[in-house]
């Protein structure tokens, strides 16, 4: 095909989509990657520290939704706006500056009381903190899923941001039981939260040297750095002189009119499936180590009970490298849909701790499977000129969903009890299991551009 015919956003696609992983593309999957473990190990942490923050007198259970809304809160506010200035302004400076913001917020947020000077933070403190360290976080999760997406080879792209999300999304979950089993004696919930601010900020140091996506770069009218940017990759480009532009380079379109004028069924259906996913994630994994302490096992053995069971995360990510490939993004998906349900509804009823503990974890497998599946799948489905828009949208949803979660699981199981709980998430996970099939064309083996064109 004669180079003059193609335009630069086609060029770079088909380079990017048939690519060989190299060093620049291995240095972002592992910043990328490092960043976004910062941001779950303090989900999980929350988690963990609930019981400690009740017996410690700083909340009452009452309060500790408080905590976990106004978190939920920032992280909205950060997933919607973050796909505004991001896809207007590059992946780059909107990845440093939530980075910057989550780590400082979240070290303030626990600063201890220091009697001589007055100062004495208390639980206000604490939560305006939490919002901001939240707006951070927000912002982090759908760049995650989008500048590897970006990056990755398209016959290996399920596989890679599995693989990420291996490293970033899944460790964290047993990391974080481990750090609160070991820490939570001798530097306390104030001291857990502080390490993660600080390894927040050094990955922020590290992340100078990410380079922006050159898809980005070619639909926003710079075809150069584009171009520079692939010859750094040791891929050979042609002159930017004999390719040509198509109506979305230097494009000044809203990203979300693009989104929402163009894909609005897809956005639906990514926001049911986050809706679902988040609100068992982050709900159910707010309260579990409470409600293992309420069925006699006390905190510090939920919490190794908890341990066990979230090895099911980095598990439930392996898998997902293969299946990705293999049976493709819908079928994996609906399929762990479908089986969450169905391993929630047993666990409610385990009556042993080999139960809870095998039953737990194929519910962590399945939820962890089919949440991330999906997110995979909502960052192929939207043009690289509007893609963290189309994602943050989508998973805005899930924050209001991990918001409502939170104290509605409290409210029904003090209510209706355990079984009652399950019986709401079996319902949410079947809506999602359909919500999946609308969210676009299957991605498996399509290059990003095939799924969703660069739109003005």
């Amino acid at each position: 095909m004669a180079q003059s015919a193609q335009t630069i956003e086609a060029y770079v696609g088909d380079a990017m989509d048939n690519a060989v992983m190299g060093p620049i593309h291995w240095r972002v999957l592992g910043l990328v990657a490092a960043g976004y473990f910062c941001d779950v190990l303090d989900f999980t942490i929350f988690g963990a520290l609930v019981p400690d923050l009740i017996h410690s007198g700083f909340v009452t259970q009452a309060q500790v939704p408080w905590i976990g809304s106004i978190t939920l809160l920032g992280l909205f506010v950060g997933t919607l706006g973050q796909g505004e200035f991001t896809d207007r302004f590059g992946r780059k400076t909107v990845y440093q500056f939530n980075l910057l913001l989550f780590g400082l917020a979240t070290i303030i947020a626990v600063l201890p009381p220091i009697p001589s000077i007055g100062f004495s933070p208390g639980l206000g403190w604490l939560l305006t903190f939490r919002f901001l360290a939240g707006v951070g976080l927000g912002a982090e999760q759908p760049l995650c899923f989008s500048y590897t997406a970006e990056y990755a080879p398209k016959a290996i792209r399920g596989r890679t941001i599995a693989f990420m999300q291996f490293l970033g999304g899944a460790w964290p979950w047993p990391v974080g039981v481990l750090l609160t089993l070991a820490f939570r004696d001798t530097i306390g919930w104030r001291g857990i939260w502080i390490i993660i601010g600080i390894a927040a900020l050094i990955v922020f140091v590290l992340r100078f040297s990410l380079p922006e996506s050159p898809r980005w770069l070619a639909t926003h009218g710079e075809g150069q750095r584009a171009l520079d940017l692939l010859q750094r990759m040791g891929i050979r480009t042609p002159a930017l002189s004999s390719l040509s532009t198509d109506a979305a380079s230097n494009t000044h379109s809203d990203p979300l009119g693009i989104v929402w004028r163009n894909y609005p069924g897809r956005v639906i259906a990514g926001m049911i499936c986050f809706f679902a996913f988040f609100s068992i994630a982050l709900g159910l994994g707010a309260w579990l180590p409470n409600i293992l302490a309420q069925r006699g096992f006390g905190i510090a053995k939920s919490l190794n009970s908890i341990f066990w069971m979230t090895l099911a995360f980095p598990c439930a990510s392996a898998f997902m490298m293969y299946a990705l490939e293999k049976f493709g993004r819908k079928p994996t998906a609906v399929a762990a849909f479908i089986l969450t349900g169905a391993f929630g509804l047993w666990w409610a009823n385990a009556n042993s701790e080999a139960m809870v503990l095998a039953v737990g974890f194929g519910m962590i497998f399945f939820t962890q499977l089919a949440g991330n599946s999906s997110q995979i799948f909502i960052s192929e489905v939207f043009p690289t000129n509007a893609r963290a828009s189309g994602f943050g949208c989508a998973q805005a949803a899930g924050r209001i969903g991990a918001a409502v979660a939170i104290p509605s699981i409290l409210w029904i199981y003090t209510g209706w009890g355990l079984n009652a709980v399950f019986v709401a998430i079996a319902v949410m996970v079947a809506i999602a299991a359909v919500a999946v099939t609308q969210i676009g064309p299957e991605a498996r083996g399509l290059a990003l551009d095939e799924v969703a064109p660069p739109t003005a």
